[in-house]
């Protein structure tokens, strides 16, 4: 009885010593370098709010403020964002929105869901690309019946706060800016 029991002591700290990790990784150091990049600016959990809707000022507090949830998943080949967000102007929105890496073509794709109290879906929304320390996201969306080349260009990075532009092609390859969003973002915590 007592050799059953040593065995199964020393069987059981045999399974907790191989499978414990014997170096603690970052969810940074884990993902492919672009996903890694992209992490280290945007995981973690972050309070928004939207100044701009639809080309015009918002008036003070009558924007959409929220939450957004940024992690890395699948093994630190994806950046997943969820977030809530409600306003007097733009009414609510849920989003749920994936990032990753392709290698091939040399661009980060993205899969964006949108649900507000009148519309849902979901669609493949662009490519994207650092231009600097910018992450530019060129797309296309129907506006008015019309295909319109759209850019969500995040910019003015820090690691407290960043600022998301929405673009809209105006003619002649001109673009407007539609909606600022996440703007003086606080992150409130990070995901390391």
């Amino acid at each position: 009885m007592q050799e059953t029991n040593f065995l199964i002591y020393c069987l059981l700290c045999g399974v907790a010593l191989v499978s414990s990790p014997t170096v603690a990784q970052s969810a940074e150091s884990a993902a492919t370098p672009e996903m890694g990049r992209l992490a280290k600016l945007f995981a973690g959990d972050w309070n928004t709010v939207e100044i701009v809707q639809h080309g015009k000022p918002v008036p003070d507090g009558a924007g959409r403020r929220g939450t957004v949830h940024v992690r890395l998943a699948a093994g630190g080949t994806a950046l997943v964002s969820e977030g809530h967000s409600v306003g007097t102007v733009g009414g609510e929105l849920q989003w749920f929105i994936t990032i990753w890496w392709d290698g091939n073509a040399k661009s980060y794709r993205f899969l964006t869901c949108f649900r507000t109290p009148i519309d849902a879906g979901c669609e493949l929304r662009g490519t994207a690309r650092w231009d600097g320390d910018t992450f530019v996201n060129d797309y296309e969306e129907m506006i008015d019946g019309k295909r319109t080349k759209m850019q969500d260009v995040w910019t003015d990075i820090t690691p407290n706060s960043h600022t998301l532009t929405e673009s809209h092609d105006i003619g002649n390859g001109v673009m407007k800016p539609a909606r600022l969003a996440n703007v003086c973002t606080l992150r409130l915590s990070s995901i390391r």
